[in-house]
């Protein structure tokens, strides 16, 4: 078993490193890691709109397959993961708490077209939009995504488990709207 090298050992072996050679391993793991390529268009080369695109396209896919003949797997884990693979690549504060919207809002059209689903499914939904109001509301964007918040708290009138109860006292703790 290797010894696991700490961050500390890694930045005195980077250091060691000429500029050039620096250059180089980072092009390298550009060249190799698509997690890599896509930080760094988001981060240096302003393209985030197009990564948040791509990992929505995930989450959207798991419920309403472009495929007409396709059947929506509704995996959770995998529109999870698509919410924190694009928290790795991305420094978009906005943009994470669009990804974790969307989540919820597509969620809330998958049950809406398909009828009741599970109760995990609602703890789901209602934790990533406890997850967002309240990334939201830390990090002052409640201008920004209110009215969403809230449109969604209307849409869920019709649904069960306690969801739209769920999100509805979020809403109001997390929020604090006059609507």
């Amino acid at each position: 078993m290797s010894k696991k090298i700490t961050l500390t050992e890694l930045k005195k072996h980077l250091r060691k490193k000429s500029d050039t050679e620096l250059v180089e391993e980072i092009s390298d793991l550009y060249k190799k890691f698509d997690v890599v390529k896509e930080y760094y268009r988001a981060s240096f080369f302003n393209d985030d709109e197009a990564i948040l695109q791509k990992y929505k396209d995930v989450i959207t896919e798991e419920f309403f397959p472009r495929s007409l003949h396709a059947d929506p797997k509704a995996r959770l884990s995998i529109a999870r993961k698509a919410v924190r693979d694009y928290k790795k690549v991305s420094c978009s504060d906005s943009g994470y708490a669009e990804i974790m919207l969307h989540y919820v809002e597509i969620g809330i059209e998958f049950t809406n077209t398909y009828g009741g689903i599970d109760s995990p499914f609602y703890s789901s939904m209602a934790n990533m939009y406890f997850d967002a109001a309240d990334f939201i509301k830390n990090h002052s964007m409640e201008t920004l995504f209110q009215k969403r918040l809230y449109k969604m708290v209307l849409d869920t009138q019709d649904c069960g488990w306690g969801f739209h109860d769920s999100l509805a006292e979020t809403y109001f703790d997390v929020i604090s709207s006059e609507e």
